[in-house]
């Protein structure tokens, strides 16, 4: 990719039965979208134009076989087309040629991306029944990205508003999450997130650690694990030169990082971090994979079989994660740089 063109994206489409093809369409055929980045549409070429049809677009559907023949004309949408699902599958319903299409849009949008045929990719859900159906053992999309580009470690970073939130646990059941929480855990979250965070372009981050207990546990009062477990780490950290602050009660922190006190919020928990972005912008909360050596960014939510094919859902989040793909495509090369090139598998 040349700096004098604007960023090409791979979008998939998802599961087919889902909203996944209904929301790329529509963030491909908005003309604001064609304004920041060139998108290119992975999956099937039969979905797509079901998904075009349903939504009441008024743009064409070009099937290509590589990105080269991408033509990026206006009224028109390029997909890569894999040829795997065809446009009669029922909505909503979880299917195995579904589970296919998705998993193979997934891998193509990866090979292409470290190829350096396009500038980074942008996926929208999948259904883990309907991959597991299909014969993948993945647990879901990110699993699935870290095996196919041989990263090492990855992490979840949201963006929500310019602040930037990372997870120390996240899938896992709230009891377990705090048994997790340990000094060396928290320390290597509080380095992975502030390499990202120069990665993702603050030159000097500054990472505020959230609480866990009531009011920071008031000196042990409401619980310790602010005086065993997090303030040592955030000590240990700062002893390395990082620029880390806390533990920060967290019913006032993501409201200082989203004034602009901090750059980024380190969460423990998968709620803990969640609540506060979707509350603020629940459409404009972006999922941006960091530790891969490619840029993926994607929509924080799932398929919606309940509406898929009405035409009704909103293709807002994906908007969001195509602008904030389009914005961090600048940064491929620390991306690469911090990540390693990758390989596929």
């Amino acid at each position: 990719m040349t700096d004098r063109q604007p960023p090409v994206l791979a979008v998939t489409l998802g599961d087919p039965a889902g909203i996944g093809p209904e929301i790329t369409a529509r963030t491909l055929a908005d003309p604001a979208s064609a304004s920041i980045a060139r998108g290119l549409a992975v999956g099937d070429a039969a979905v797509l134009r079901r998904a075009v049809g349903v939504c009441g677009l008024n743009v064409r559907v070009n099937a290509v076989g590589s990105p080269g023949e991408a033509r990026f004309e206006p009224g028109t949408i390029d997909v890569l087309d894999l040829g795997i699902a065809p446009d009669d599958l029922e909505w909503g319903k979880v299917s195995p040629v579904a589970g296919r299409s998705a998993v193979a849009a997934i891998e193509t949008a990866t090979r292409i991306a470290l190829d350096g045929e396009v500038d980074g990719i942008v996926t929208s859900p999948i259904n883990k029944e309907a991959i597991w159906a299909a014969g993948s053992e993945h647990l879901g999309h990110t699993e699935m990205l870290g095996e196919l580009t041989g990263a090492a470690h990855f992490d979840t970073m949201f963006v929500v508003r310019g602040l930037k939130i990372f997870f120390t646990t996240r899938h896992v059941a709230l009891r377990k999450a705090l048994d997790q929480l340990t000094e060396e855990r928290v320390s290597a979250s509080i380095r992975h997130a502030i390499t990202a965070l120069r990665v993702f372009g603050d030159d000097e981050p500054r990472l505020a650690v959230a609480a866990v207990n009531p009011h920071g546990g008031e000196n042990g009062h409401f619980g310790d694990e602010e005086i065993t477990v997090l303030r040592p780490a955030v000590e240990r950290a700062v002893a390395e030169g990082l620029g880390a602050v806390g533990p920060i009660p967290a019913d006032s922190v993501f409201h200082q990082g989203l004034e602009g006190r901090f750059d980024g919020v380190l969460s423990h928990f998968h709620d803990q971090g969640h609540i506060p972005a979707k509350t603020v912008d629940f459409d404009g909360t972006v999922s941006v994979t960091v530790g891969l050596p490619i840029l993926r960014t994607s929509v924080d939510h799932g398929t919606a079989f309940d509406i898929a094919g009405t035409g009704q859902a909103s293709h807002g989040t994906m908007a969001a994660a195509f602008g904030v793909a389009a914005d961090f495509s600048r940064f491929t090369g620390r991306i690469r740089d911090a990540y390693g090139t990758g390989a596929a598998k």
